[in-house]
């Protein structure tokens, strides 16, 4: 990925370079030109990376998945001994974190331990991943399994899936297959039998603390009819003959207690009236929709709170699914609000109802006090106090035996219950052992592709990379933009001296494009002494003079060429004559001019090698010297051309660009980084050179003519070639008769 940000980027920057410098390059070509002219290592890492993920998809080993499904049922709330089972029910409420909750459940501990318990994973998984073949610990065997189960939900369902991935790296396909189907449904049974279990021992625990507090309730009852009885004798009550143990036996004290029993009901029932309605008024807002339920013990209410808490979740689901002004949100929101303005309707009448209730209880309170306060004053003198006691503890054992009497109907309903069957999980499908046909991974298309995508990728990036970080000269407009120079010829790759070549040779037109543009160049009218050199060794301007000596001769010209370059000569190879004397002869005085030269080379070409200088003598070369030789053969010839060595480390150069009307300066395509060539320019201008232009050197055609001139030559034709080179030699001569005839380019002009 930082690859192919740094080529991006580096395409970015080159595209908007050139746009500055020029309005008509095509931007896409600018991609297609990267890519063509390296797309032997796009083709190379496309490949490579295709059969590295092909072979590594072959390799990995194949995972089969077994699945099984449950369906997972909330319980019922802990028992709760004074409510009825329907209040129970009503007053459940849906959690939201049940089926997460029972995820992690599934995955814990004391499920996966069980399961490794009854497969004896520790000895199967030990003889799978054991070096040894021993049996792994409890905990490894947990890592393991837990590492290859996945548990999900189905949508809006109650519906978990235990999935169960089994790979064939360390066992065969069929033992892979059977093994996961076997795990995931051991895991379901297991987690099935932990919830029933789970359910059973929260009502056997239930129903003995029940058992345990009508144990403690019926000592109570013993307790307060004995107290009872004693009281009874102490006061000498007299009881009806017949009459249940703890009854009044006087018509006074059943008057009393009658009163008494009647003013203690109406008491209660006052209070239990004014606590309501105190409760119902002290809430408020949400407090009361949501509250009031447990206060007025309304099945109507009840059931619309758990309707309005129904119609809020779906609100919630709705507004995060769908948005705010959805159709549905709407609907669902005014159903939340017409459920709020029942309630509120409802609490309202309960209010006034309960207001009622608390006034006629307050007056039956009143009523029944003053009759008892009558009845008390009025027997007083015949009886005293002796029967309110005795009243007072028959009420008690009454209350006891009415706590006792419902612990023993609940301790019966739950113990009943408790034998009844419940399944809070069932296995709706269970996990059946894939085909061998049919593994989830790896996947073999989807690899295949991706790797194709991540080839041509990786090889669309390598080559921006490249092109980021190569800062050679790879364009025209590099020449003109970094180094300052105008183009006066394009040579094109596999040229050889014209003479090998002959004269029908396919290139000599380049030549010919640049001996016109030298020609016809203001920067070199009236000249007649060229030097030809380069920022580096290599760049092609020995031949490049070669053949362009040759092309002059062509015209009738007579031209001498002056092999300069007296540390690595190569001159007089291709004009296939001796090196034993030459240009080093004459600085030296051993010889003179015209003794050196060598006549009739090549037809109107006169040739002066380089000689052979001593070690010692390195820097014979100067001014005075280099004057002294144009002069003589200035007016002998039309052209003199010399072949320098390159200007930077090399004085030699320095003194050549500074004597002769001429400096050429070849750079090799894509060879030598751009700042290279800029300082041999700059060197050349420093020394006073007169910088004719620059010969841009070995330019793949092939990859890089259309870069530059696509839409221009799209449809040209060059003559009939006879083969290919001779084709890229023509497209080559096009590309540089464009460059020469661009506007800005020191005034040359095509020709040849």
């Amino acid at each position: 990925m930082l690859v192919r940000l740094l080529g991006l980027t580096s395409f970015f920057r080159k595209v908007s370079r050139m746009a500055e410098t020029t309005q008509e390059t095509a931007h896409f070509m600018d991609y297609w030109r990267m890519i063509k002219s390296r797309k032997e290592v796009v083709i190379a890492v496309f490949l490579f990376v295709v059969l590295t993920g092909v072979a590594v998809t072959l390799s990995l080993p194949k995972v089969y998945m077994a699945s099984a499904r449950i369906a997972v049922r909330q319980d019922d709330p802990n028992i709760m001994p004074f409510q009825f089972k329907q209040q129970q029910s009503m007053m459940s409420v849906y959690d939201m974190y049940f089926l997460r909750t029972q995820f992690e459940i599934i995955q814990s501990h004391p499920i996966l331990y069980e399961v490794i318990k009854n497969l004896r994973l520790q000895e199967q998984f030990g003889k799978m991943y054991s070096d040894d073949g021993s049996p792994l610990s409890q905990a490894d065997a947990y890592k393991i399994l837990n590492s290859s189960m996945k548990v999900q939900q189905y949508r809006d369902t109650n519906l978990i899936e235990i999935r169960i991935y089994r790979s064939t790296r360390r066992s065969d396909k069929t033992a892979a297959r059977r093994d996961a189907a076997h795990i995931a449904n051991e895991i379901a049974s297991v987690y099935r039998d932990y919830r029933m279990k789970q359910n059973r021992d929260e009502t056997a625990r239930s129903v003995a603390a029940i058992k345990e507090a009508y144990v403690a309730q019926q000592k109570k009852v013993e307790d307060a009819e004995t107290k009872l009885e004693t009281l009874r004798k102490d006061l000498k009550v007299n009881v009806l003959s017949g009459s249940q143990p703890g009854s009044a036996s006087s018509l006074e004290n059943a008057k009393l207690e009658r009163l008494e029993i009647n003013r203690i009901a109406a008491r209660k029932e006052m209070l239990d009236r004014q606590t309501r309605l105190e409760a119902l008024r002290r809430l408020q807002g949400s407090d009361l929709m949501y509250s009031s339920a447990f206060v007025v013990q309304d099945p109507t209410l009840i059931t619309l709170r758990q309707q309005l808490t129904e119609a809020e979740t779906i609100l919630k689901r709705r507004q995060d699914t769908f948005g705010e002004r959805h159709p549905e949100v709407l609907s669902a929101d005014s159903t939340v609000k017409d459920l709020r303005q029942k309630i509120v309707e409802t609490l309202k009448g309960q209010i006034l109802g309960l207001q009622t209730d608390y006034e006629i209880t307050k007056r039956d309170f009143e009523a029944a006090d003053r009759d008892l306060t009558e009845a008390k004053t009025s027997d007083i003198d015949a009886h005293g106090e002796r029967y309110l006691p005795f009243a007072k503890a028959e009420s008690e054992i009454a209350r006891q035996r009415q706590i006792r009497d419902t612990l023993e109907t609940r301790m019966v309903q739950e113990t009943i219950e408790l034998e009844l069957p419940r399944t809070p999980v069932d296995v709706v499908d269970p996990a059946e052992a894939p085909e061998e046909t049919d593994p989830v991974s790896p996947k073999v298309p989807l690899n295949v592709m991706l790797s194709i995508v991540m080839g041509l990728m990786c090889g669309v990036g390598l080559v921006f990379f490249i092109e980021y970080v190569d800062t050679s000269v790879k364009t025209v407009e590099d020449i003109e933009q970094f180094i300052g120079a105008s183009i006066i010829g394009i040579i094109p790759q596999k040229v050889r001296p014209l003479t090998d070549e002959g004269n029908d040779s396919p290139h000599a037109e380049a030549y010919r494009v640049l001996r016109m543009n030298m020609e016809l160049s203001k920067k070199l009218s009236g000249g007649n002494t060229l030097c030809l050199t380069s920022g580096g060794a290599g760049e092609g301007k020995s031949l490049t003079l070669f053949n362009l000596a040759c092309v002059f001769a062509q015209t009738g010209k007579t031209i001498l060429v002056i092999d300069s370059d007296m540390r690595r000569p190569t001159q007089h190879k291709m004009f296939k004559v001796p090196n034993h004397h030459g240009l080093a002869d004459v600085l030296l005085g051993k010889m003179s001019i015209d003794d050196v030269i060598i006549k009739g080379c090549i037809p109107n070409i006169d040739f002066m090698p380089s000689g052979k200088l001593p070690p010692v003598s390195h820097g014979a070369l100067n001014a005075q010297h280099l004057r002294d030789i144009i002069g003589h053969v200035r007016n002998k010839y039309d052209y003199v051309f010399f072949d320098s060595p390159p200007i930077m480390g090399v004085s030699d150069a320095s003194i050549l660009s500074s004597e002769v009307d001429g400096v050429v300066l070849v750079i090799q395509h894509r060879s030598y980084p751009r700042a290279v060539s800029g300082r041999a320019k700059a060197m050349i201008e420093n020394v006073g050179g007169n910088l004719v232009g620059v010969v841009l050197n070995n330019l793949n055609v092939a990859r890089d003519y259309y870069y530059y001139y696509n839409s221009y030559y799209s449809n040209y034709s060059y003559g009939k070639p006879k083969d290919r080179r001779a084709e890229r030699a023509a497209k080559a001569v096009e590309a540089q008769q464009q460059v020469a005839g661009k506007p800005g380019s020191s005034g040359q002009v095509t020709g040849g």
